[in-house]
């Protein structure tokens, strides 16, 4: 019988060093301090929003800060460029956000891989863009734009808040798809953008719903159609594009990475807690007002709309002939 119990004794003390060289021990109580949550944006903006939103919740389930750390720049590649070189230990967290998808075609000298180098943890949800055209522009439905773009060649201007963001990207995609072809007028942000949407000195914009919305309900500017392959909630009556233009679908998705050797056990944890999160009705509700629904999902499944997204964006970039070096 002693030698039954030393033996057993034997096995559990082997079980638990494994359960530790594996990460399972550290996941049980995970975390023990703060985490750091990366946004390659700075602080105020809707993608930083979003990360508060979520942070402050996962602050209060698991009770260890979740600071978010704003690291702007070069179209949000400082930011992911931190994560990927931080300790896999799950106290560094990225953002994700279709700048990721879109960098990885566009920018021809990144120090990284994102495919590679970032693992997914899980979703957060898909925000539509919303093809919005100037007061002037006679148009009232997405076919008639059309129709509007190809009887005034070289005279429709397509804004944007920048080179290769979403917002850009998006109108590329329709162009390439419709045959409407358009001049693409970068503007640093959406705000002088909508500005000279407003005053007719551009014809369209695919802009984040968040930012454009209140211009929309007010009457100031119309919506044409959303970009995702559904209609939106928060615009029920607006048609999607892909209505119009059979395939058609450009949305803003959302979620959470982590550098690529976290442990597993970690990941899980966290997608668990995001998901429990996700499914509260004040969340859901938050999540509405910004623009998007609640996207539940495994890591799995998010690695495959990942994959999915940077391939779709890498047509759009190869179509659009942007480079940024």
């Amino acid at each position: 019988m002693a030698s039954r119990r030393a033996a057993i004794g034997v096995f559990a003390t082997g079980l638990a060093a494994l359960l530790w060289s594996t990460g399972g021990a550290s996941a049980l109580d995970y975390p023990t301090r703060p985490v750091r949550f990366v946004v390659g944006y700075p602080a105020g903006g809707a993608t930083d929003i979003l990360a508060r939103i979520i942070g402050q919740r996962l602050s209060e389930r698991l009770g260890q800060q979740f600071v978010i750390e704003n690291k702007p720049g070069a179209g949000n590649n400082i930011g992911t460029e931190a994560v990927v070189n931080a300790e896999p230990d799950g106290y560094t967290v990225l953002l994700i956000n279709p700048a990721n998808f879109i960098n990885a075609s566009l920018y021809t000298n990144l120090n990284f891989n994102f495919i590679r180098d970032i693992a997914p943890v899980a979703t957060f949800n898909r925000v539509p863009n919303v093809m919005t055209v100037a007061p002037a522009v006679p148009a009232k439905t997405v076919a008639e734009f059309i129709a509007y773009v190809k009887a005034n060649p070289g005279k429709v201007n397509m804004a944007s808040s920048g080179n290769g963001t979403s917002v850009h990207m998006s109108g590329e995609l329709f162009m390439a798809m419709s045959g409407a072809e358009m001049l693409h007028i970068p503007y640093k942000g959406a705000a002088p953008a909508i500005t000279d949407l407003l005053g007719n000195r551009v014809q369209v914009i695919f802009d984040n719903m968040p930012s454009i919305i209140q211009h929309i309900n007010s009457g100031a500017l119309r919506a044409l159609a959303v970009t995702t392959a559904e209609r939106s909630p928060q615009l029920p009556d607006v048609p999607t594009v892909g209505e119009t233009v059979p395939g058609y679908e450009a949305s803003a998705l959302f979620g959470m990475g982590a550098p690529k050797k976290t442990p597993p056990e970690i990941i899980e944890k966290l997608n668990k807690e995001i998901n429990a999160i996700l499914a509260e009705p004040e969340m859901k509700k938050r999540l509405v007002e910004l623009g998007g629904e609640p996207l539940i999902s495994t890591p799995e499944a998010f690695g495959a709309m990942i994959a999915a997204e940077t391939e779709k964006w890498a047509k759009v970039v190869k179509f659009s002939g942007l480079k940024v070096d």
